[in-house]
C-alpha cells in the first residue's frame, strides 16, 4: 500500500513577493485599508468651496458689493464651521441653483452650504446629520385669487410655478410629479411676475427668502396661504468627487455640524441677516 504524499504548496519565488508587496502598498495608498495614511485629508485639500442657492435670503444672497461672493446665515455658519474643522470655507456664487448642483455633482463644488434631501441627490453627495434649520415651504398667490387650499391636491386643477431644481421634500416632489402642473422657471423673480401677470395661480416657495423678495421688489399684492406644503430640514452636503472627501474629513464636519447645531447658532444668524438685507434693500 502506497503512502499519498501531500501536494506540495507551490514555490513562490521573487517575482510573485514582489508582485504582492507592490499590490498590498497600492492598497494601503488608496486608503483601502483601516488607519492608512490616505485616511486623513489630502494635503492637497488646504481650503473647500462653498455655494448654495443664490435667491435665498436670509439664509444665502449674493453680496452687492462683491458679486462674487454669498453672504447670508448660511455664509456665515460656513466661517464658523471652518474655524470648528481648520480649514477655510471659501463661500463663493457659482451661478443659478441648478447649476450649482450640477458643479457640485462633477466634484467642481465641495459644499452646498444648505439643501433639503432628496434621494436622486445622494447619488453625487453626502448629507451631514443633524440638519441646521428647519424650514418652510409654502403656497403664495395673489390677493385677489380666492384659493380654497387645504390640502394638496386642492391644487390639482391649478397653474403653479416655482424655480427649477428646487425640491420640497421627497413626499411633495413625488405628489406633485404625479398629480400637480406646476412650471419652473429659471429665478424666484421670473415665478414671481409670471404669478402677478396671471401666468400662474401659486408659486411654491419658502415663506422667509419669498418674503424677502417681495420686499426687494416692492411688492405687496401676494401672500402665503397655510398650511404649509411642507416643512422640511436644510443639511450641509459634500460632493462625493470633492478631492476633500475623506471619512476623517467628513467625522470632523459631523462633530462641527453636531456642536454648532446644539448651540442654537443659526437663529441669531438669521436675525441678524434678516436686518443686512433689508439694510442693503433700502440704500
Amino acid at each position: 500500500m502506497f503512502e499519498q504524499k501531500p501536494a506540495r504548496a507551490p514555490r513562490r519565488g521573487p517575482g510573485l513577493i514582489r508582485g504582492l508587496a507592490t499590490a498590498l502598498g497600492f492598497v494601503i495608498a488608496a486608503g483601502l485599508l483601516p488607519g492608512s495614511a490616505t485616511a486623513q485629508p489630502s494635503e492637497s485639500c488646504k481650503a473647500l468651496l462653498a455655494s448654495g442657492n443664490p435667491q435665498y435670503p436670509p439664509y444665502l444672497w449674493r453680496d452687492p458689493e462683491d458679486e462674487n461672493r454669498l453672504v447670508g446665515a448660511n455664509a456665515d455658519l460656513m466661517q464658523m464651521l471652518a474655524r470648528e474643522i481648520g480649514i477655510p470655507i471659501d463661500v463663493r456664487y457659482i451661478g443659478p441653483w441648478g447649476r450649482v448642483q450640477e458643479e457640485t455633482r462633477a466634484g467642481r463644488i465641495d459644499l452646498i452650504a444648505g439643501a433639503f434631501f432628496t434621494l436622486p441627490r445622494t447619488e453625487y453627495m453626502d448629507y451631514f446629520h443633524p440638519a441646521f434649520r428647519e424650514t418652510r415651504s409654502v403656497v403664495w398667490t395673489r390677493d385677489n385669487l380666492r384659493l380654497n387650499y387645504r390640502r394638496w391636491a386642492d391644487l390639482a386643477s391649478l397653474q403653479g410655478v416655482t424655480v427649477i431644481n428646487n425640491s420640497f421634500g421627497e413626499d411633495f416632489d413625488r405628489y406633485a410629479r404625479e398629480n400637480l402642473k406646476i412650471s419652473s422657471v429659471a429665478s424666484l423673480e421670473q415665478a414671481i411676475q409670471m404669478l402677478q401677470k396671471g401666468r400662474a395661480e401659486y408659486l411654491v416657495y419658502e415663506d422667509s427668502p419669498g418674503a424677502a423678495f417681495l420686499a426687494k421688489m416692492n411688492i405687496g399684492d401676494l401672500k402665503a396661504l397655510s398650511p404649509p406644503v411642507a416643512n422640511e430640514n436644510l443639511h450641509l452636503t459634500l460632493s462625493h468627487k470633492s478631492a476633500c472627501n475623506t471619512p476623517e474629513l467628513r467625522g470632523r464636519i459631523t462633530r462641527a455640524v453636531y456642536k454648532l447645531t446644539r448651540a442654537n447658532v443659526m437663529q441669531g444668524l438669521i436675525d441678524k441677516n434678516i436686518q443686512l438685507w433689508r439694510k442693503q434693500n433700502q440704500q
